[in-house]
């Protein structure tokens, strides 16, 4: 089977850009949630700060503040029932400015997985290590599976797991793009299961990152398992060392 090599450069949303599915845009005076296809506001999406243990709303005019010291980087989640869950990388330069950031309604094969955030590794990470400030919470294990029932009908869709954003990650191709100020080591990528068969290596943080579930491995009208399993310092050879990341809003989204 031919292993995905997910290449989505971090921060890759275009921020010039009119208002997208999963968009965000610089247009206006104020922080705003609306609505990708009426582009209208959204009134009551949870908009929260992991990092900074912050949590807002936006009003009725899809208005929200960002009363956080946001510095570094950190992953911005917006939440909203009816939608699909949302996330953002950002930093104290877009922190402090105007944005629109449209959210797309789901459809009704839409998976939430989880909207939590999970830490991956052994807790035993270097500051240079590619968004180690923003790290949350302490390490569930070197891998996360989740369960989750499919739609009978789910092989007429094309399906995609959506990893809303993921941090920590210290390939080499990560170190290339300076992702992170690592010198002497780095780590093989994390890597993707389905159904117990690999199909994708993770090699960039990013925000979106998308992965086609084959049909062949789905099963529709069953349970369905997905895992994610960190990578390990490649330069380490007297213990496993386990790269330490993040990730948060995953989702299964049928098109």
């Amino acid at each position: 089977m031919r292993i995905l090599v997910i290449l989505l450069l971090f921060l890759a949303i275009p921020v010039h850009a009119t208002v997208m599915e999963g968009g965000v845009s610089k247009v206006g005076d104020v922080k705003r949630i609306v609505d990708t296809e009426t582009n209208m506001p959204v009134a009551g999406a949870k908009v929260s700060l992991p990092k900074h243990n912050y949590t807002t709303y936006s009003d009725n005019n899809g208005v929200f503040n960002l009363r956080a010291n946001v510095k570094d980087n950190s992953v911005l989640s917006v939440e909203k029932d009816g939608y699909r869950p949302f996330s953002l990388t950002i930093n104290e330069k877009l922190a402090s400015q105007p944005l629109v950031l449209g959210i797309e309604k789901s459809n009704v094969q839409d998976i939430v997985i989880s909207t939590e955030m999970f830490h991956l590794g052994d807790d035993n990470f270097s500051e240079a290590s590619a968004n180690s400030g923003e790290f949350k919470g302490k390490s569930i294990g070197p891998f996360y599976s989740k369960t989750f029932m499919m739609a009978a009908n789910a092989l007429s869709k094309s399906n995609y797991l959506v990893i809303g954003s993921i941090i920590g990650v210290d390939t080499l191709m990560a170190r290339s793009m300076r992702q992170n100020s690592i010198v002497n080591s780095f780590a093989s990528p994390p890597e993707v299961y389905f159904n117990g068969k690999k199909i994708a290596e993770i090699q960039l943080n990013g925000d979106g990152q998308r992965i086609k579930l084959p049909n062949n491995l789905l099963r529709a009208g069953q349970m369905n398992e997905i895992t994610i399993k960190t990578g390990h310092n490649l330069k380490q050879t007297a213990y496993i060392d386990y790269d330490d990341i993040e990730f948060m809003n995953l989702s299964v989204q049928s098109e």
